[in-house]
């Protein structure tokens, strides 16, 4: 059993990130009232470090600070040191990155913000090194020239933090300014877009690149609405680019975080819940508009992963995998970044042999001395980092080889390197379950079950079946039992946080998802209950918009309203797209009266800086777009209701709001909020279609090939 020279406060949380820290010599306290008490009782400024449990240049800064004797002795003395997981409190987090990114130009994780006893920031960074390097700080002197400070000139550092937050309000602030949202927006939003694009090598803007798939599913509604045709084809070109790359995980399933290099090669390696979910949605997208299993078959991998590693017994899913590996003692480990990934040419010529090791030495662009261009830190010397650097076609024309023969040795292959990947030392896994990175989730395995209705009953199954799990692992374990409120976190049996904006708004749209892929009014039921929450507990009556935080947090000085659609859509952003879909489905005007106050007071945003809130600019299209109903009346759900259904899953429909009203309890349950729906039967006892557009519907047909006809 292995014994700690230190032990903190920290052992007493949930959170992975913080019990990290639990042995750190630093005298950590966790954010809270303790902490702040005891910053004002003995008049000591509180140092606050931010991050996730997954964050590389985190464990960088707890090897080489936060383990170190004196500098948490310096820390101790001077300061109170506080420890918070920015997926626990994104409230938090964000108020302090505003005034890092505003003071210094740039953000990130570690984040490192020195407060006042009343939480005021006066001074910000990210990473220190313990010593003075990469043009930075040290952080053993940046600690001693702030406790000096503290002691010599209190006053001014006081005054910089009152100010800082005084700037911080204004800066933020969102409120309806009288513009009008203007189409010409989407023009802009697009032009950017266009203008930033890599037609080379897909993606926008240079290196890093990060996946953005907001940006994805605005270009293809944005498509959708002109029928642009460049828009689709950056948007496609992008996908493509991003699956061949090695920050696609060609093995085992999964994206990882971002790429380093312009060409998509070399990632950084850690794995977080809300991308898979996101590009799965894209991918399956993609697969809508074009028809082509090149995408669902992405998607279908990164489903693979996810319910293979990322998903606790009881159907929620864990947050994220590191990029290092964890140490584990009964394996020797490489705890280098992404070790746990990467492959020498020997070890590929031990596990495979001739031809099949030439063969995925082609395939995966493999060299002896490595293959990584960008290798900033020389962490890959000598290793191979996967990713699709020739065809099957093209293999098997140089070899001579049938490309269905080559395809299934390379199959074979990669199954057989998998194992073997498996008996690695795995990276860290942070197993805490955030409710809307789960309801992202259970988006994309709802929309993965409707997509793969007709391919492949099995999968679709399956997805729709993870998505049910997620949905209840939410009600049951992420739901306060007494009054129904949502929680943000939940962790070994225990849940906690009150759940912010975008837990709400994703949580809503999920069961609005699971709907669509059911047609079981319960989940309508349970959207409309959150949507409603959603609405009293953060919207900005009397201005617009939502804040991302109820009104009773006592711990900010600040409530923010969140307006960049970043790795996540913003909840606002989420927020606009639930009830405008929720109105669809209820015609409940106060839903549609929210969104437009939101879509009102981001106006001027939304105009000017459109690249910044592309999901926003989505939910806006769903406005606009006709308003267009598809109802599939039956009088039992069947093999030929199915049918219908199969008919619609496959095509991109954005725009269109999906009911099914078989006869019985589950239709008189949409009559409540749709009485049109109580005369919509099946024709002759067989399922029939109905498409409205626009409160006009059309006669019904009694086929889905009839339907197809239709909708095109």
């Amino acid at each position: 059993m292995t014994s700690h020279q230190h032990t903190n406060r920290l052992i007493h949380e949930k959170s992975p990130y913080l019990l990290q820290h639990a042995h750190n010599p630093v005298d950590w306290f966790p954010w809270g009232e303790e902490a702040f008490s005891k910053a004002r009782s003995e008049d000591r400024p509180i140092f606050l470090s931010i991050g996730y449990s997954t964050c590389h240049w985190c464990h960088v800064m707890e090897r080489e600070s936060f383990e170190n004797e004196k500098i948490a002795a310096l820390l101790n003395k001077h300061f109170v040191p506080v420890k918070l997981d920015r997926e626990e409190r994104p409230d938090v987090d964000r108020v302090y990155m505003a005034f890092v990114q505003a003071t210094t130009g740039s953000g990130g994780w570690p984040m490192s913000v020195f407060l006042t006893p009343d939480l005021q920031p006066f001074y910000g960074g990210t990473y220190f090194p313990p010593d003075s390097r990469y043009g930075r700080p040290g952080f053993r002197s940046l600690l001693e020239q702030l406790a000096s400070a503290w002691q010599l000139r209190r006053t001014e550092l006081i005054d910089i933090g009152v100010r800082a937050v005084g700037h911080l309000a204004a800066a933020s602030t969102v409120e309806d300014d009288g513009q009008v949202l203007d189409p010409v927006a989407l023009e802009r939003t697009f032009a950017y877009f266009r203008r930033s694009y890599d037609s080379r090598l897909g993606g926008f803007g240079p290196a890093p690149k990060f996946p953005r798939p907001s940006v994805i599913q605005f270009l293809f509604r944005y498509h959708r609405r002109t029928g642009d045709v460049e828009a689709l084809d950056m948007a496609l070109h992008t996908l493509r680019e991003m699956a061949k790359g090695g920050i696609n995980d060609h093995l085992g399933g999964g994206f990882h975080r971002y790429s380093v290099d312009e060409r998509w090669h070399v990632p950084h390696f850690e794995k977080m819940l809300y991308d898979q979910a996101q590009l799965a949605l894209a991918y399956l997208e993609a697969a809508q508009i074009t028809g082509d299993r090149v995408y669902s078959d992405v998607a279908a991998r990164i489903f693979a992963y996810v319910r293979r590693d990322l998903t606790h017994p009881e159907g929620g899913c864990y947050s994220a995998e590191d990029a290092d590996s964890a140490d584990d003692p009964a394996r020797p480990a490489d705890t280098s970044e992404g070790a746990f990934y990467v492959w020498s040419n020997d070890e590929i010529r031990s596990a495979l042999g001739n031809p099949t090791t030439s063969w995925f030495i082609q395939r995966f662009g493999c060299h002896d001395d490595g293959n990584a261009l960008e290798d900033p830190h020389g962490e890959f010397t000598g290793r191979n980092i996967l990713f699709e650097a020739a065809s099957i076609e093209e293999i098997g024309h140089r070899s001579e080889t049938d490309p269905a023969l080559v395809a299934q040795t390379l199959d074979a292959a990669e199954a057989k390197l998998f194992q073997i990947r498996s008996t690695r030392a795995r990276p860290h896994l942070d197993d805490k379950i955030l409710t809307s990175w789960n309801a992202l989730m259970i988006s994309a395995f709802a929309l993965g079950a409707r997509v793969f209705q007709a391919s492949d009953p099995d999968l679709s199954s399956e997805y729709l079946a993870a998505a049910t799990r997620a949905a209840a692992f939410i009600q049951a374990h992420l739901r306060d039992p007494e009054t129904g409120a949502l929680l943000r976190r939940w962790r070994d049996e225990a849940a906690a946080v009150p759940a912010f904006l975008d837990d709400y708004a994703q949580a809503t749209l999920a069961f609005i998802g699971l709907y669509e892929a059911t047609f079981d009014p319960a989940h309508l039921a349970t959207a409309l209950d959150l949507g409603r929450r959603a609405i009293a507990l953060f919207e900005d009556s009397e201005q617009g918009g939502f804040f991302s935080t109820a009104g009773t947090s006592s711990d900010l000085i600040l409530r923010l309203k969140d307006d960049y659609d970043g790795a996540e859509p913003s909840g606002n952003s989420a927020m606009v797209m639930a009830l405008l879909r929720l109105a669809a489905y209820t015609r409940l005007p106060d839903l549609e009266v929210a969104a437009e106050r939101t879509l009102q007071a981001f106006a001027s945003r939304l105009n000017e800086q459109g690249p910044a809130l592309p999901a926003m600019l989505s939910a806006w299209i769903f406005h606009l777009a006709p308003k267009t109903q598809i109802v599939f009346a039956a009088t039992a759900r069947d093999e030929a209701f199915d049918a219908f259904t199969r008919a619609v899953a496959g095509r991109f429909l954005p725009e269109a709001t999906l009911l099914g009203a078989v006869e019985g309890p589950a239709r008189d349950r949409l009559a409540c909020w749709l009485p049109e729906i109580a005369s919509m039967g099946s024709m002759d006892g067989n399922p029939a279609a109905y498409v409205c557009r626009d409160f006009a519907c059309l006669a019904p047909v009694s086929s889905p090939e009839d339907l197809v006809e239709l909708l095109d």
